[in-house]
């Protein structure tokens, strides 16, 4: 049976003691919640002090990336041994707003994806169409090449090992939503390029989120999808009502 994995995404908001604050919120909020994995991704900043408050709780940590390189000469980044000190669980690769503004490629979401797991994190793999990309027809070509550069040399065992974001580009962060139909066929496709890379077993077990406005206003019909398992959440996860308003929902699916 797959996971829920509902992961709320900081991105770049909340300063330490919000975060701190937030994730305090979350946690207490979260305490009965048995079915769904829930996860919070705060700045690298704040990493090291919600990692405290989430010590010993349901509530995994996750950062919003990482490099691939063990250390070195690479101004502003952090390594994956950096984050697995502190108690990382999960870590955002690839995320729309990487490839766009800062020169992600399918190549380095691979080799990222590859650095993680040789920790035993869990990298959460984004990939997702632009609106020009799935007006002009490709978006299955799009996902295509975006699923088999990330998974490019892994085997059935490592793939078993990561989540999937679907998150289309044009919903992230505007308020406009996949039809929980749109959301559903490109969240069967991808699950498709699974089988033809691992088989139908493989396919099956890997957990598939949404991402791209998702609210507790359309939650339970994302959710309740036969692909769809979960989210990573932007803008609702900076406030806890709104998050655990996305995390109840799953709670109660039987999936």
């Amino acid at each position: 049976m797959r996971k829920i994995v509902i992961a709320g995404n900081w991105k770049m908001n909340k300063t330490v003691a919000e975060s701190v604050q937030l994730a305090t919120e979350v946690v207490t909020a979260a305490r009965d919640v048995s079915k769904v994995v829930v996860a919070i991704a705060p700045t690298y900043l704040a990493l090291a002090k919600v990692a405290e408050v989430v010590k010993g709780s349901n509530v995994k940590l996750a950062a919003q990336d990482v490099h691939w390189e063990n250390q070195g000469a690479f101004t502003g980044k952090v390594s994956a041994d950096m984050l697995k000190e502190i108690g990382v669980d999960f870590v955002i690769i690839g995320h729309s707003e990487q490839r766009s503004y800062f020169g992600e490629t399918d190549e380095t979401v691979n080799k990222k994806v590859k650095k993680v797991q040789s920790l035993d994190m869990t990298p959460i793999i984004c990939i997702g169409e632009t609106l020009a990309e799935r007006k002009d027809g490709r978006l299955e070509g799009v996902l295509t090449m975006q699923v088999n550069g990330a998974y490019a040399g892994l085997s059935a065992d490592q793939a078993l090992r990561t989540v999937i974001a679907y998150e289309p580009v044009w919903a992230i962060g505007t308020g406009v939503t996949a039809t929980d139909q749109e959301a559903q066929e490109a969240h069967a496709f991808v699950r498709g390029l699974l089988t033809k890379l691992y088989g139908d077993h493989v396919a099956q077990s890997i957990s598939i989120q949404y991402g791209g406005s998702m609210k507790p206003e359309n939650a339970a019909g994302l959710l309740a999808q036969k692909d769809i398992d979960g989210g990573l959440i932007g803008g609702a996860a900076l406030k806890a009502d709104s998050f655990l308003g996305i995390v109840t929902p799953g709670e109660s699916l039987n999936k």
